[in-house]
């Protein structure tokens, strides 16, 4: 077999045949020809074929030939294990002889083949293949040199860790200082490989690469103004992680580098510009920014501006000239996957709603059916940090400017000053309020504009100005922004109806109850919209709805507002089949109805109850199918149960005691019990946060099972993963508030990881916050257990809550301090003051605890504090006792 095997011709025909009829567009006849090639896949000398046809077949064409290397790859990917050795090794002596081969196509391809058996593990297995290609680099042959490093290119892109590594005897100490003599080499091809090859190690801060730094940054200097747009693009990336990984050796040329950049980023070659553009948004993460760029920032202001208009080609990508396209039914590819966001159960802070660890979905996202990056978005995501970087210092260069745009004749450049409007709102925002009584009714009126495209970004912008619009006088902005918002929802364009909900979304969280006047108004626009939106839409709409529900809380709970509202959903509901995705939206949707209707929900509970256990039930056993039979059945999408979880949660909450004939009804804590010790973590979160809402709706379900549950909720005490812990941390209080004295075994299960995460550093303060309630209550219902730790936590235990609302979880949580206080006053003395400190946040505690408040005072004497302790102590207590009368 060694060097004569030779193709029968029978079954090269055969195959051949079945490569022509690969490349027709009919769908059956690819399904054939995939099970034709899965069959072959049984013969060992099948990739024989495959390679032959690739390397020696010339006289086929090359379209035919690269597909022959493509199938082979994919086998390669699926099957290289079990190529028999004389396979393997007809294959890869036949890519490296055949690297140079005259056409581009055919060497890209078998450059291709040879990545992926090197990634294969077969680094280690192919000695001589790097060193092969290196050596193939000083070919006199062009076409041998170009494989060779293209070749070499995808190697350094899919094994770089690995090239880096003892395993190999540390090949690139050779191959770096090799590749940085190809730098000047006369075709631009080899150029730009050898940049693409070194640009693999940058971020890795691979050592091989750091000690030929300097020169490596002189080589690029001196490729700065390469005729070729892949040499200047693969240089502009280099200087961009180079900004990240070695700022201290750029620094010393930083004013000649970014003169440099402001060119590139003007460059004729759109790409070259977007790489270029890059270098603003890692600047403006760096220490050095403002010193760095201050001097050039009148330069640097117009071109970020200037990148931001739509090109003509992006207009044509966005049929920018259909105005009216809402009864064109969606194209089901453009439609993004959804990923549902877990339940987490957090803490209201003072003069605010809940607080969102994240800021999330307020980026640049208003035209993301686009090639998802482009020069448009990366200068306005640059604009937006710099403005967060230089404040109103950047006003002075934008306002001129702004002027000017905003008032044009030609939508594209107006559209773009209404885009630069918006992404400076975050960082220029107090420089921007004189202006706004002005812009925001300009603003309103362009949401009129004739042009959908300006439509939707004008949505956009307002969105961004919302905090500052709520804080004025609800008839001068909010009521007519809301009124034209409303109107936008039903748009006759798709993607202003889009920008419209979003922006709506957004209105709604910062008004919250300022929307309550307007309710009847608003619910019949997103009602409408329900009947007129196309597929993707009603996903956004299904957001705008759920989030009025959070903002406006029971004040939904009116009979003619369900009436308006329950209806349209729950025809939803009704048409989607379980297996539809669509109904991650509608479930989120339902969750804060369902939280914010209360007991106005109650005819809609059991049907959406029943199908939501369902969903559970019918995720677990597919998990099991799966588990035990892999090849037989495919793993199911967890996220059903997931959302499934969360709604029964938002049920919970809303229904309260209600709830408990359904649970009785239903084996839901069985399945619990199985979620909550399901491998996937987002599984365990939602299923610790319904724990606790079914501990405070009805214990008397949950607690013949605390025994089982007890021992989970300890091993996920874990802070690596913040939302499960926390969501099982809360669970723990809640259980221990309806448990009392008999949550005494448990507390041995519990505590030592609750107190080490109170101690923890950068323990986000959500998790903190939950932590500290939890370990109050538990000191609540078993002062003799957990008052002798008392020392061990009270410090951080005292900072992380006296940021929190005056609430029930806070009151039981200083009944237990005040509890473990008297059992070992000892604990506190060393921490009084911190202890004063958190008292004081109370506004309004209830009598009795305010009088354990004044008892606490004189119980550190026992442990001999300092007078003053005591004094300061008795101030504290007499500022909430009578001032706050």
């Amino acid at each position: 077999m060694e060097c004569e095997w030779k193709p029968d011709e029978q079954g090269l025909q055969q195959i051949l045949q079945l490569l022509k009829e690969s490349q027709s567009p009919d769908t059956s006849t690819q399904r054939s020809v995939q099970q034709r090639l899965e069959q072959l896949n049984q013969y060992p000398d099948f990739n024989n074929y495959l390679i032959f046809v690739l390397t020696k077949l010339k006289s086929e064409d090359e379209p035919t030939r690269s597909l022959s290397g493509l199938i082979l790859k994919n086998n390669v990917k699926a099957h290289y294990q079990s190529f028999p050795n004389g396979v393997s090794d007809f294959i890869k002596r036949e890519c490296l002889q055949n690297i140079g081969d005259s056409s581009p196509l055919i060497r890209a391809t078998v450059g291709i083949l040879i990545t992926t058996i090197a990634s294969k593990g077969e680094l280690q297995n192919w000695p001589e293949l790097l060193p092969k290609l290196c050596l193939l680099l000083d070919s006199e042959d062009y076409n041998t040199c170009e494989g060779a490093f293209g070749a070499l290119q995808k190697i350094c892109e899919d094994s770089a860790e690995i090239l880096d590594s003892d395993m190999l005897d540390r090949p690139l100490n050779i191959m770096i200082p090799k590749f940085l003599q190809f730098f000047k080499h006369s075709s631009p091809k080899i150029r730009s490989h050898a940049i693409a090859c070194v640009n693999q190690f940058i971020i890795s801060r691979t050592q091989a690469l750091m000690l030929h730094i300097d020169p490596f940054i002189e080589n690029l200097f001196a490729l700065a103004t390469d005729e070729e747009p892949e040499v200047r693009k693969n240089v502009c990336r280099a200087l961009v992680m180079l900004l990240e990984v070695r700022l201290d050796r750029l620094l010393p040329h930083m004013h000649n580098i970014i003169e440099y950049m402001l060119q590139r980023t003007q460059d004729q070659d759109e790409n070259v510009a977007l790489e270029a553009c890059e270098f603003w948004l890692t600047l403006a993460e760096q220490p050095v920014c403002k010193e760095v760029l201050c001097g050039h920032l009148s330069q640097l202001t117009p071109v970020l501006v200037n990148g931001m208009k739509y090109s003509e080609i992006d207009i044509i990508l966005l049929k920018g000239d259909i105005e009216e396209d809402e009864a064109i039914p969606d194209n089901e590819q453009d439609i993004r996957p959804r990923f549902h966001r877990s339940r987490t159960v957090a803490q209201q802070h003072e003069g605010d709603g809940i607080e969102e660890e994240e800021d999330e979905d307020d980026e640049l996202d208003d035209d993301d059916t686009i090639s998802d990056w482009n020069l448009r978005k990366c200068s306005a995501a640059a604009l937006d940090v710099l403005a967060n970087v230089f404040r109103d210092d950047l006003l002075l260069h934008i306002l001129p400017l702004l002027k000017e745009l905003l008032f044009h004749p030609e939508w594209v450049v107006k559209e773009s000053g209404i885009l630069v409007l918006g992404a400076i709102a975050e960082g220029c925002m107090q420089g921007m309020i004189p202006y706004l009584p002005e812009l925001i009714p300009h603003l309103i009126q362009c949401l009129s504009d004739k042009k959908a495209l300006v439509r939707s970004i004008t949505c956009w912008t307002l969105s961004r100005y919302a905090h500052w619009v709520v804080s004025q006088p609800p008839d001068i902005y909010l009521k007519p922004l809301m009124t034209e918002l409303l109107k936008r929802i039903l748009d006759s364009n798709k993607r202003v109806q889009e920008a419209a909900c979003s922006a709506f979304a957004t209105l709604e969280e910062e008004a919250c109850t300022e929307l309550v006047p307007y309710l009847a108004f608003i619910l019949d626009t997103l009602v409408f919209a329900f009947s007129k939106y196309q597929h993707k839409n009603l996903l956004i709409l299904y957001d705008a709805i759920g989030t009025l529900a959070d903002s406006v809380g029971h004040h939904l709970n009116k009979p003619e507002y369900i009436q308006m509202l329950m209806p349209p959903l729950i025809q939803k509901w009704n048409q989607l089949k379980d297996e539809d995705k669509d109904l991650f939206p509608l479930l989120e949707c339902l969750s804060s109805v369902a939280t914010a209707l209360q007991s106005g929900f109650l005819p809609y509970c059991e049907p959406v109850y029943q199908r939501c256990v369902n969903l559970v039930q019918k995720t677990l056993a597919q998990a099991m199918l799966h588990q035990s039979q892999p090849d037989q059945y495919e793993a199911p999408d967890k996220d059903f149960m997931i959302v499934a979880l969360d709604l029964l949660s938002g049920l919970a909450e809303g229904l309260g005691g209600t709830i408990e004939q359904l649970v009785a009804r239903s084996n839901i804590l069985t399945l619990m019990y199985q979620c909550m010790q399901d491998k996937m973590p987002e599984v365990r979160q939602s299923s610790f946060a319904l724990l606790g809402d079914l501990t405070k709706a009805c214990f008397q379900h949950v607690k013949p099972c605390i025994a089982d549950f007890m021992p989970i909720l300890g091993t996920n005490l874990n802070p690596e993963l913040i939302s499960v812990c926390n969501n099982a941390t809360w669970a723990i209080g809640e259980i221990s508030i309806q448990m009392g004295p008999e949550m005494q075994p448990y507390i041995a299960m519990v505590l030592h990881q609750l107190v080490e995460i109170i101690n923890r550093p950068n323990t986000p303060k959500t998790l903190l916050e939950n932590t500290a309630i939890t370990i109050g209550r538990l000191g609540y219902v078993c002062p003799q257990e957990v008052a002798p730790m008392l020392q061990q936590f009270i410090r951080p235990w005292c900072t992380s809550l006296r940021n929190i609302r005056d609430n029930e979880e806070k009151d039981s949580a200083f009944r237990g301090i005040c509890t473990m206080i008297s059992v070992n006053p000892g604990g506190v003395v060393q921490d009084f003051i911190f202890f004063c400190d958190a008292v004081a946040s109370w506004v309004n505690p209830k009598d009795d605890l305010r009088d354990m408040f004044y008892k606490s005072r004189y119980l550190p004497s026992r442990g001999q504090p300092e007078d003053w302790q005591c004094r300061q102590f008795t101030l504290v207590v007499h500022k909430i006792y009578f001032e706050r009368q």
